[in-house]
């Protein structure tokens, strides 16, 4: 029985896409690299530990995410609070008119390395 034998054409699609994907994330990761993250002008630096979201530690001391607090990693990608449950990490971080955090980056090393703009 004769077959039409797709699998080296849908191989070799699958193998240009992975390729481009790659060269475009390695793009992106680059700019990244070059362009640091903007901060609002009011925000906090901290140690944050999540103990059990939505209760986390600042420097020590408990406090609250607010509801739709958005925790951003190193990389700028969103991070989910249950994901970071006793880790310990230096963080940017600006709080809601009701005293919850709102918006947190963790930083790296070398953003934790800059001082703190201070607000006008």
């Amino acid at each position: 029985m004769t077959r039409c034998n797709f699998s080296r054409r849908r191989s070799a699609t699958v193998l240009l896409a992975t390729l481009a994907m790659t060269l475009g994330l390695t793009q992106t990761s680059a700019w990244a690299l070059a362009n640091p993250r903007p901060f609002p002008p009011n925000v906090e630096r901290a140690v944050l530990t999540v103990q059990q979201p939505p209760i986390v530690l600042i420097n020590g001391k408990p406090d609250r995410l607010s509801p739709g607090a958005r925790i951003r990693g190193a990389n700028n990608m969103q991070v989910m609070s249950g994901a970071l449950v006793g880790q310990a990490m230096v963080v940017n971080f600006v709080r809601e008119p009701n005293g919850q955090i709102h918006e947190v980056w963790i930083l790296t090393a070398a953003e934790a390395r800059q001082p703190v703009a201070s607000a006008p």
